[in-house]
């Protein structure tokens, strides 16, 4: 595992919110600390209302972490392209955010601590 990058799981509960509804609520949230970057909190999918999610063709690389791939939230409304991420097959160091989406917070997603 990169010394710079730490998993934990989070404490308490956390949500998304983006469109007016909650898509994700967790107590089992793992948080992930880089370096001088803010904590990004992960979801566990089953905790995640995946109706509102469509997978975007969007693609990144980590050399720490592997391959990422990226969803974007669906509203009523619209569409906040790429909002999430997901690293499907994680390096083994990081084997513990398999399965698990982190959304990008902003003015149309909210991550936040209850």
């Amino acid at each position: 595992m990169a010394t710079h990058i730490n998993v934990s799981k989070a404490n308490g509960t956390w949500v998304v919110r983006a469109g007016g509804a909650v898509l994700a609520e967790s107590q089992n949230a793992l948080e992930l600390t880089e370096g001088s970057h803010g904590p990004v909190i992960y979801f566990p999918r089953e905790d995640i209302a995946m109706d509102f999610l469509d997978a975007s063709e969007r693609t990144s690389h980590c050399p720490h972490k592997g391959d990422a791939s990226y969803f974007s939230i669906v509203t009523k409304s619209t569409t906040i392209q790429d909002a999430a991420l997901s690293y499907e097959n994680p390096k083994e160091s990081f084997a513990d955010i398999a399965g698990h989406l982190a959304f990008f917070g902003g003015e149309q997603v909210a991550v936040e601590q209850v």
